[in-house]
């Protein structure tokens, strides 16, 4: 019976190499597989931090998943899975959208993502997806905060100083690397959960001070 799995973890976790190797796996056993995803480092392809890639399906938050599964099922007479990744990125209605693929179509869908955003709440994919996938899994590959301690939040740094206001949707560079927009430095970095408050802290301390 088909299901719909959720695959999470921190960035560093290993769910772009995860989705690959489904997808490698399946398609070389024989069995017809679409693998897509939004806003990755790389157009075009599903890429992991390891060197490795595969050419995937682009989408956004307009496209119809189950029309667009639906089509690519009759354009290959028959199709086994579909691999999501960056599924944090999804709309829900689109979360909703790959369940009725599992039951009325009987495809098998592999979703992988972050679980929160550099805020620390979670992507409205990604509650939709905790909400209605089959199973939830937590990937076991620990990354780590520059404390050592084990890695738990995903910080956005905006020239040089964490941020936790902004857009949803903004992609760093490759392999952590900053993405350069006009003058700002746009990066992501991994933290614990007292390295991830730590900044939040000191702008309260900061305000609480400036308001005396």
């Amino acid at each position: 019976m088909a299901e719909l799995r959720f695959f999470y973890g921190t960035m560093g976790s290993g769910k772009s190499t995860q989705a690959l190797q489904i997808h490698h796996n399946l398609s070389k056993g024989g069995l017809p597989c679409l693998l897509i995803t939004q806003m990755d480092r790389n157009e075009g392809v599903v890429s992991s931090r390891l060197g490795v890639s595969a050419e995937a399906a682009i989408i956004d938050g307009t496209v119809d998943l189950e029309r667009l599964v639906f089509q690519e099922h009759l354009l290959r007479n028959g199709l086994h899975a579909v691999v999501c990744d960056e599924a944090q990125f999804y709309e829900p209605g689109q979360i909703d959208q790959l369940a009725r693929v599992v039951d009325e179509l009987g495809v098998e869908v592999y979703a992988f993502g972050l679980l929160t955003s550099f805020q620390g709440k979670l992507f409205p994919g990604t509650q939709r997806l905790l909400e209605v996938a089959d199973r939830r899994m937590e990937l076991q590959v620990e990354a780590r905060c520059w404390c050592g301690a084990r890695a738990t939040h995903n910080a956005r740094v905006v020239n040089g100083r964490q941020v936790y206001e902004g857009d949803l949707k903004v992609v760093g560079g490759a392999d952590l690397q900053d993405e350069r927009v006009s003058d700002v430095s746009i990066s992501y970095d991994l933290r614990c959960r007292r390295h991830w408050l730590a900044s939040k802290n000191e702008s309260n301390q900061n305000a609480l001070f400036d308001a005396y």
